[in-house]
């Protein structure tokens, strides 16, 4: 893909999702408001604030999150594949941090997962993928210096610095594992889309969800909270991924 062409996907979607469609009510808000049309203006207002508050509100949140993460499985680590593909997540390359600090906690968590199921099975491959955004050192890399710590040979590591996104990603692996199976470890919520795209390319992907976010004490009364309105930007995201490749197919 294109830099143009991603830096537009990045640009729709982010106006398409709570953050930007908050943010675009507010400015149409403010827009009509000058123009003098009361109505419109105080329709983006209430809808501004009824979004604000559906988004933050614990159990709409977790409704949203949890239909996603019930979709797949955690791996069941009796199952037998050669390569286990760990997809990318965001970091930054402060030296003045720890190694563990530079990848994001989403990193993390997989990289994590991904180095379990290696252990459990011989002569097994991890790959890692994700490109550089603004740092000079790709999330691969990084995510591959975590494995290393953690006491993965070098020779069991493959590492992709390229793919942008997970069709890349999917790309990618399809180029390495031919027909062979596929151990696949992403986000319980990003997972639904992503086995999709991988069994598109041909792959016989195995879901191995982790990172999950879901939770099992929501009450109705619960106030709303920076977390809940999180886990709906990550929903959200994820829907509009799945209508997407749909739409696409």
């Amino acid at each position: 893909m294109n830099e143009v062409g991603f830096f537009l996907k990045k640009l729709v979607s982010f106006f398409i999702e709570p953050y930007g469609m908050i943010l675009l009510l507010f400015i149409f808000w403010y827009l009509f408001l000058k123009m003098k049309k009361k109505n419109l203006s105080t329709a983006s207002l209430y809808l501004a604030f009824t979004f604000m508050f559906l988004f933050s509100y614990p159990p709409f949140s977790n409704f949203l999150i949890s239909n996603l993460e019930d979709m797949q499985t955690k791996y069941d680590y009796k199952r037998e594949a050669k390569y286990i593909h760990v997809l990318g997540s965001g970091h930054n390359t402060d030296a003045t941090q720890p190694l563990s600090s530079q990848i994001r906690p989403t990193g993390l968590t997989r990289v994590i997962e991904g180095v379990i199921i290696h252990k459990h099975l011989k002569d097994s491959k991890l790959i890692f993928t994700g490109y550089a955004r603004k740092t000079d050192t790709s999330n691969a890399l990084m995510h591959a210096k975590i494995a290393m710590e953690l006491g993965v040979n070098k020779e069991n590591i493959i590492v992709g610095s390229e793919p942008k996104d997970t069709k890349e990603e999917a790309l990618f692996s399809k180029d390495i594992v031919k027909n062979s199976s596929l151990i696949l470890v992403t986000s319980a919520s990003h997972m639904p889309r992503a086995i999709s795209l991988f069994k598109n390319t041909g792959i016989d992907a195995i879901s191995a969800s982790t990172d999950f976010q879901k939770r099992d004490d929501i009450s109705f009364f619960m106030l709303p909270s920076i977390d809940s309105f999180e886990n709906s930007q990550i929903a959200i995201h994820e829907y509009y991924g799945i209508l997407w490749n749909k739409l696409r197919s």
